[in-house]
């Protein structure tokens, strides 16, 4: 790097050689010695009131801007100072690339200088500036490889991730399910049981309006008068039925024996049977 930093001779030989009137000499001077003094800033200042516009005053500007590590305005100046000394000039221009770490525009500076004049500075620095590239491509490709490496990695987290969640939410929709499912259980649980309740309350219902309905049939039938084998009514209905059975089965007997009297012409003598009296008739009566 010690040969990078070579400008402050060369930046005294451009001042000593400017050319201009008095006054612009004095400031010339002024300029210098703010330069020698490490004060870059004010010597660029100073040289840019100078009303001369030669190469040698972009050039000297140029060496100010570089040592006060405003590269961008080095490289501007020195591709200004066409004519000082190109390859010394193209050779500066390549050490303010270096320090932008811009490597290959500084390469191609360092190679257009030496195609001008051979300098063992100036090979020095290009391949400085090489190796620096060749280790910058070689970092790059190492963190190109970390970085694919860590998108891999991080597209396996991902997918690690992605079939956790998966699973958690299986899971997650399996125990909603399984809630949802308990849940319709104890509805119908709950619902069954209510109808259970209502269906016993409709039966209890139900026993006691019958029951109450059959005290009622029981109360109506207290109030007809009956024996150890029946009412009267009935009994004498059954009576009546009797007789008058009998009394029909003796009518037809009767006229059939009249019938057949009356055929013969014979003297009858009946005898009529009355079913009012309770004397049974024999089994054979003949009625003459």
């Amino acid at each position: 790097m010690k040969k990078l930093l070579m400008l402050l001779s060369l930046t005294c030989v451009a001042f000593t050689t400017l050319q201009a009137g008095l006054t612009d000499f004095k400031t010339i001077n002024r300029a210098k010695e703010a330069y020698e003094a490490k004060e870059y800033t004010k010597s660029v200042a100073l040289l840019n009131n100078l009303d001369s516009k030669t190469p040698q005053k972009d050039y000297d500007i140029g060496n100010a801007y570089y040592k006060s590590k405003n590269y961008d305005g080095a490289i501007e100046s020195y591709k200004k100072a066409k004519g000082v000394d190109d390859a010394t000039r193209l050779h500066n221009i390549g050490n303010s690339y270096f320090q932008k770490k811009d490597l290959d525009s500084a390469i191609k500076s360092y190679e257009e200088s030496l195609s001008l004049k051979e300098d063992e500075d100036t090979k020095f620095n290009l391949e400085l500036a090489k190796k620096m590239k060749k280790r910058q491509e070689q970092k790059k490709k190492e963190q190109k490889k970390k970085d694919d490496q860590k998108k891999k990695d991080d597209k396996k987290k991902d997918d690690k991730k992605n079939d956790k969640d998966k699973k958690q939410d299986k899971k997650s929709d399996k125990d909603k399910k399984q809630q949802e499912k308990k849940k319709n259980d104890k509805n119908n649980k709950d619902k069954n049981k209510q109808n259970k309740k209502e269906q016993n309350k409709k039966r209890e219902q139900d026993k006691n309006k019958k029951n109450g309905d059959k005290k009622k049939s029981d109360s109506k039938k207290e109030k007809k008068p009956k024996d150890e084998k029946g009412s009267k009514s009935s009994e004498q209905s059954k009576e009546q039925k009797k007789m008058s059975k009998e009394k029909k089965l003796k009518e037809q007997e009767l006229k059939r024996l009249l019938k057949k009297m009356g055929q013969k012409n014979a003297p009858t003598m009946m005898y009529q049977m009355d079913g009012a009296k309770k004397h049974k008739p024999q089994e054979s009566v003949n009625p003459w």
